[in-house]
């Protein structure tokens, strides 16, 4: 694991977005700041923003690929990835490309993009561990993971790098296998009790504690992501199964434990230890 360094060289970049939703759209506006050219291309129309924001907007794909990006980031969910990056007409492309995600599994848009992608493309897989809600006053101190898959141009993947580095981020550098096992607990996990917690129709109580409180504000804030993502998590990181099954044999103890000390506290027939 190792950090890149805010005061590494870099340069302004031409960065293409393919899906420019919520989280493509949150990154733009940070790259703008920081003078990168970006355009973008995605199947809703956001051509009235991308034009508030100063950003080439193209519903065609060819055109957009004509365009001359230094980098394409890939904002597309996890579960559309491989359509998407199977529709794109590489043979558009009038230069070598870096080729990034942002998805939060990272062995699965690994292995699409080597298939898909010619050799000499570079990709770099990356994770933002975070969102337009955690990262909107801020990026100080917030995990930033990547992955070199393959790089040839370092000076445009450091570029790249320095938009997060720039902006305080911690910049954490680790293979995508890696990536997924931790995050199967870490993200995944978090994700799947907020789901119980929302079926469970958690909500703030007169009597709050501080413990509970925290337990509404991962439920409100957890559930303001989509089902796509939290299925994608489970879908595509061969981790997340032993995970919920991790899960569900803990509360099943928790509750026979519970249940052993019911027993023994209400039947006096039944030794104490």
């Amino acid at each position: 694991m190792s950090t890149t360094s805010s005061s590494s060289p870099w340069r302004t970049l031409k960065i293409g977005i393919i899906g420019f939703g919520t989280f493509g759209q949150f990154l733009s506006k940070t790259m703008i700041k920081q003078g990168h050219s970006i355009t973008a291309t995605s199947r809703s129309d956001h051509s009235q923003l991308c034009h508030d924001l100063g950003i080439s907007f193209y519903r065609d794909m060819d055109r957009f690929l004509e365009a001359e990006n230094d980098v394409i980031l890939l904002c597309t969910s996890i579960l559309s990835l491989s359509n998407v990056v199977n529709s794109i007409p590489l043979h558009r492309l009038k230069r070598p490309t870096l080729f990034v995600d942002v998805l939060s599994v990272k062995e699965h848009p690994k292995e699409v993009l080597l298939q898909v992608l010619p050799p000499e493309l570079d990709l770099l897989c990356t994770h933002p561990m975070f969102g337009p809600q955690s990262g909107r006053d801020s990026w100080e101190g917030l995990n930033f993971m990547y992955d070199r898959v393959r790089i040839r141009d370092e000076a445009v993947c450091s570029s790249f790098l320095q938009i997060f580095a720039r902006k305080g981020c911690k910049m954490l550098e680790m293979s995508c296998e890696e990536h997924d096992k931790l995050a199967a607990r870490s993200q995944f996990l978090t994700h799947t009790i907020a789901r119980v917690l929302s079926e469970m129709k958690v909500e703030s109580t007169p009597i709050d504690t501080k413990n509970f409180q925290t337990l509404v504000q991962l439920k409100e804030t957890t559930m303001n992501n989509s089902y796509d993502l939290f299925s994608g998590l489970f879908i595509h990181n061969k981790y997340a199964q032993e995970e919920l099954k991790n899960l569900e044999v803990a509360l099943e103890k928790v509750k026979q434990n519970l249940l052993d000390r019911m027993n023994e506290e209400l039947d006096p027939s039944v030794s104490k230890h």
